[in-house]
């Protein structure tokens, strides 16, 4: 058994005497696992950084066992991302979701594309990127069966001004029909509906709390801890990024335009 194809290392955990289990999502063959002989060495323990884009090779004698693993480097989005927190942060959260949620040997090509395209775009700016992820997100959630339905309100069937989602169904809700449970109901940012680009962290917050929400508890509800830890480090890092505006009054609050003066 073999096959050779574009793929994403995922995670790499050392194994035996300077070895290491890859982990590698393709379009084909979907989270695939493999033995690195030498994975862990310090001459290619580069190359199986999570987030790196590699053309990886699997051979094996029978299709059920671990097989091995090799690779050559063709973008190296860990080294890329190195010197900004804030991109190393997402790329090691998109890494780490895919790990988790994805079924192993099943193929998600769409999840495959959409991951390779954040991995290409990373160097340009995280922050641009942040909506890209919170879609990406929700398009794994529809891939393992538990889209969100965004389309209309829940309550009364239209389409417009849908601001929240309910939790319990991942339907959407607008303002008037929600405005008595907006305390258990889920912010839904504009970008998600394509109103346009986010406006910044807060809304960065609102959809990765949004998507998180679904993953933890449907694609990951396996998992004893829920979101892996990088996401939750994503996700607390924005939340410090959006805590400052978020304490913004908004216009028209401040005492000059209180009709005072």
């Amino acid at each position: 058994m073999e096959w050779q194809a574009p793929a994403v290392v995922l995670e790499a955990r050392p194994h035996g005497e300077g070895g290491a289990v890859v982990s590698v999502l393709t379009e084909a063959q979907g989270r695939h696992a493999g033995l690195a002989r030498g994975g862990a060495s310090r001459a290619q323990a580069p190359l199986w950084q999570p987030g790196n884009l590699v053309e990886a090779r699997w051979v094996a004698r029978l299709p059920d066992q671990l097989g091995a693993l090799s690779g050559e480097l063709l973008h190296p989005a860990a080294a890329l991302a190195m010197e900004d927190p804030l991109a190393l942060s997402l790329l090691a959260a998109a890494c780490a979701v895919a790990e988790a949620a994805l079924p192993e040997r099943e193929a998600h090509p769409r999840c495959f594309h959409g991951l390779v395209a954040l991995i290409t775009r990373l160097p340009a700016g995280a922050a641009a990127l942040l909506p890209e992820y919170v879609r990406w997100e929700a398009e794994l959630l529809a891939e393992l069966g538990y889209g969100l339905d965004l389309a209309r309100c829940a309550v009364t069937g239209s389409s417009e001004d849908l601001v929240w989602v309910s939790p319990r169904s991942g339907r959407a809700v607008g303002a008037e029909a929600g405005a008595p449970w907006a305390g258990r109901l889920l912010p839904l940012p504009g970008f998600l509906l394509g109103q346009g680009p986010a406006s910044g962290p807060v809304e960065w917050l609102d959809g990765l709390r949004l998507t998180g929400h679904f993953l933890a508890r449907d694609a990951l509800g396996h998992r004893p801890r829920g979101l892996p830890a990088a996401r939750v480090m994503l996700q607390d890092r924005i939340a410090a990024l959006a805590a400052p505006a978020a304490a913004q009054p908004p216009p028209g609050d401040g005492p000059l335009d209180s009709g005072s003066a």
